[in-house]
């Protein structure tokens, strides 16, 4: 004879099974759910700092053309004063400021430090040192003299 008392949780337990069910069924069918712990987000960016940066990057590339032709007639010191001004306006106004070559910094492609980056690499001198110490790097030796 089964006691009273377990059967109480079985029911308990079923019941519980059954819920948990029908919410993995809902997760299931609502893929666009994005509540925190249930989707992990990626990208290939190791932290803010490179994706702010990337963002920079891209903001540059797309205005480059125009902010070339402003700053040229901003700089000229042939033209009237009045379209200086203008072409100074017309920066200000029509162009964010991210597009600005001295907002981009260099940073490692696989750390994302801001400092000490070996541009012909991109990467930071303590990666670079790292991968030439174990061969990683082609065409690099470590100097022994």
């Amino acid at each position: 004879m089964i006691p009273s008392d377990t059967i109480g949780v079985s029911k308990n337990m079923a019941a519980i099974k059954n819920c948990l069910s029908k919410f993995s069924n809902f997760l299931s069918i609502n893929r666009n759910c994005t509540v925190s712990g249930f989707q992990q987000v990626r990208n290939k960016y190791c932290d803010r700092w490179m994706i702010r940066d990337v963002k920079r990057r891209k903001l540059a590339e797309d205005y480059a053309p125009q902010r070339l032709r402003l700053v040229a007639l901003k700089r000229n010191s042939i033209l009237p004063l009045e379209i200086v001004k203008l072409a100074g306006e017309q920066i200000d106004k029509e162009i964010p400021r991210q597009t600005a070559l001295r907002q981009l910094t260099n940073r490692c492609v696989l750390t994302s430090r801001g400092r000490g980056v070996v541009m012909r690499w991109k990467l930071s001198r303590i990666m670079f040192r790292h991968l030439a110490d174990y061969n990683k790097l082609s065409g690099v030796e470590r100097a022994i003299w």
